[in-house]
């Protein structure tokens, strides 16, 4: 090796013109290349013969033998590689690439500080009233306030209606015989009285003079089962009947009684229609009369 390296050395000037020959291609093989083989496209070194006393280089191969007084020397096809040049200008900026695909999302930042309040908005229109809850439990009562002033006395109302009377039957003598049906009971005696209108035009009979309002109570003890109804004018009115299903006791009856006429005739009748005359009982339940009554009392 050391003698190829000096070999080299003592004949520059004839390796500078091989590589000239090299770079001219086929022409430095006109020149020197006789009987040389051509270079493989796979060849990676050069070898040729060198003329010591012309420095002639002359090509040859790998395996083929020099002439004599010639020696072969070799050497690699690709030098060293040379030291980087100067860096050019910088050239002009290309035209913008195409957009790239959207990046994935990055993670939430953090919450930002809230903002100042925005303007109160127009109110808006009343809902629905919602249905009333449940009552609550009353609160314990307060304690009672001062009495206040007594107020001014009112003037005077008109004086109250007073027309009453007492109507009576006594059993035995009165009501001797039986009443019978569409008959009137009689009341021939009189009881307290006071205003002046009512009064009797018969046993039976009994005047209303004014027109108003009137309360009628009666009470007579019978014997067997029936019923009594009030009379006005020898109408019946219905509303006021009262019965009973067995005997031996009190028929009574309340009602209001309204006139509108004067002189009106109230009656206490065994109503028309019925089965049964009415036995008026004499000394029920004991030793003593007993008594049949009507009461009359104008209201209004």
């Amino acid at each position: 090796m050391s003698n190829t390296i000096g070999f080299l050395r003592r004949h520059i000037s004839a390796i500078l013109a091989i590589a000239l020959l090299m770079g001219g291609g086929g022409v430095a093989y006109g020149v020197a290349g006789h009987g040389g083989d051509r270079a493989s496209s796979k060849a990676t070194r050069i070898y040729a013969c060198v003329k010591s006393h012309s420095h002639l280089l002359t090509r040859t191969s790998a395996t083929k033998p020099c002439p004599k007084g010639s020696k072969k020397i070799s050497w690699s096809i690709a030098g060293p590689a040379g030291a980087a040049g100067v860096a050019g200008a910088q050239g002009p900026i290309g035209p913008d690439g195409a957009a790239g695909a959207t990046g994935a999302t990055g993670p939430a930042g953090a919450q930002g500080a809230p903002g100042p309040a925005g303007a109160d908005g127009i109110d808006g229109i009343d809902g629905i009233d919602g249905t009333d809850g449940i009552d609550g439990i009353d609160g314990t009562d307060g304690v009672d306030g001062i009495d206040g002033t007594d107020g001014t006395d009112g003037t005077d109302g008109a004086d109250a209606v007073s027309d009453f009377a007492e109507f009576f039957a006594l059993a035995p003598p009165d009501n001797a015989a039986t009443v019978a049906l569409g008959s009137d009971v009689a009341f021939p005696q009189d009881g307290p009285t006071a205003g002046g209108g009512l009064t009797r035009t018969g046993p039976s009979t009994f005047n209303l003079a004014q027109i108003g309002i009137y309360r009628v109570s009666f009470s007579v003890p019978v014997t067997e089962a029936g019923q009594l109804i009030l009379t006005l004018n020898g109408a019946d009115l219905a509303y006021t009947v009262v019965g009973r299903a067995t005997g031996t006791s009190i028929i009574a009856g309340e009602a209001l009684v309204q006139t509108t006429v004067i002189n009106s005739l109230l009656t206490v009748r065994n109503p028309a229609g019925n089965s049964t005359a009415l036995t008026i009982t004499p000394l029920s339940g004991g030793a003593r009369p007993a008594s049949s009554t009507l009461v009359i009392e104008r209201l209004d």
